[in-house]
This record gives C-alpha cells, sequence and structure tokens, in this order.
C-alpha cells in the first residue's frame, strides 16, 4: 500500500503524489454502504485530482522508477536500433501504440517513442510528415515517459531530452 507523499505513476495520467488516503462510505455502489478507502492523487504535470479505491484493479498504479533504474534505461539506448512499425489499418496502428501506452512501462514507452522517431525520420527522408496518429502517440508516450525520467532523475521535464543527448555523448552513444 502507497502512503501519503508517496510518488507513482498511474495509468494515462502519469506521474502523482499520494496527497491523502480517504475513506468513503459507499452505501450506492456497495450493498449495506460499506466502507472503502481511496488514494487521492494528484499529477505532477495535471491540474486535478484523481481519486481511486485502494484495491483498484483495473488501472495500474506502481512506483515511480529509481534513478539508478532511469539511468540504466537511458545508458541501454544505443543497444537496440528502433523499428519503424507501419500498419494500414489505423485501428491496428492505434492499438500497437496503445499497448505500449497503458503497460506504464518505461521500457515499452522509450521503445514505442524510438519507434516513432525512426518512422518520423523515415517519412522526412521521402519528403513526408508524419501521421496525425504516429505524431498522437508519440506526443504521448514522451510526455509519460519524460515525466517519470524527470522525477526519478530530479530535473525538469522539459529538460529530458537534453539530459538524455548530454549522457549519451558522453558516453559515446
Amino acid at each position: 500500500m502507497f502512503e501519503v507523499g508517496d510518488l507513482v505513476q498511474y495509468g494515462g495520467m502519469g506521474v502523482c503524489r499520494v496527497r491523502e488516503l480517504r475513506t468513503v462510505c459507499a452505501s450506492r455502489t456497495q450493498p449495506g454502504g460499506q466502507e472503502q478507502l481511496y488514494y487521492v492523487l494528484q499529477p505532477l504535470y495535471q491540474n486535478c485530482e484523481v481519486s481511486i479505491p485502494v484495491d483498484n484493479k483495473k488501472v495500474l498504479m506502481r512506483p515511480v522508477i529509481t534513478r539508478e533504474e532511469a539511468l540504466a534505461l537511458i545508458d541501454a539506448i544505443p543497444d537496440a536500433e528502433p523499428e519503424a512499425y507501419h500498419d494500414s489499418s489505423f485501428q491496428r496502428l492505434a492499438e500497437h501504440y496503445r499497448q505500449s501506452i497503458v503497460s506504464c512501462d518505461c521500457a515499452d514507452l522509450l521503445e514505442l517513442t524510438r519507434s516513432l522517431y525512426a518512422k518520423k525520420r523515415e517519412a522526412e527522408s521521402r519528403k513526408k510528415k508524419l501521421g496525425v496518429i504516429d505524431e498522437r502517440f508519440m506526443r504521448r508516450a514522451e510526455e509519460l515517459l519524460f515525466g517519470e525520467l524527470a522525477v526519478a532523475l530530479e530535473i525538469e521535464r522539459e529538460d529530458v531530452p537534453d539530459y538524455i543527448a548530454e549522457r549519451l555523448s558522453r558516453r559515446g552513444g
């Protein structure tokens, strides 16, 4: 169970701080008016509040990665060449991207982001633009990935791309 003040990755919301634990009487949703414990989450990069049951099983919630895990993820970037994913069906394309987003796994988000950058370079080499679906999922993957890396590395989210580039250039990557 998470404690007040903990930083967590919560589904598509990204990084949130557990602001409060609240007991709510669920008389309408549960027979007998049983009380249920809720997390009150404050997303770091959105101006809202989210309340979710502590025993929530529908949306993934996990601790934010550590600094060491973030650095290991960055250091592994040069080891694999990303492949652009192509599909003529917009539905299958979006579903492929959505799977990486909903996993809330930094490695999946990094792979998706790198794959979409490869696809963007391919398109630009043919004097084309990246598709709307590709652009939308690239922005979303970057938001989630950079938000978590920023927290783990204790830097601003907008500084993450430069941090990655600098670290890789120092390592020869």
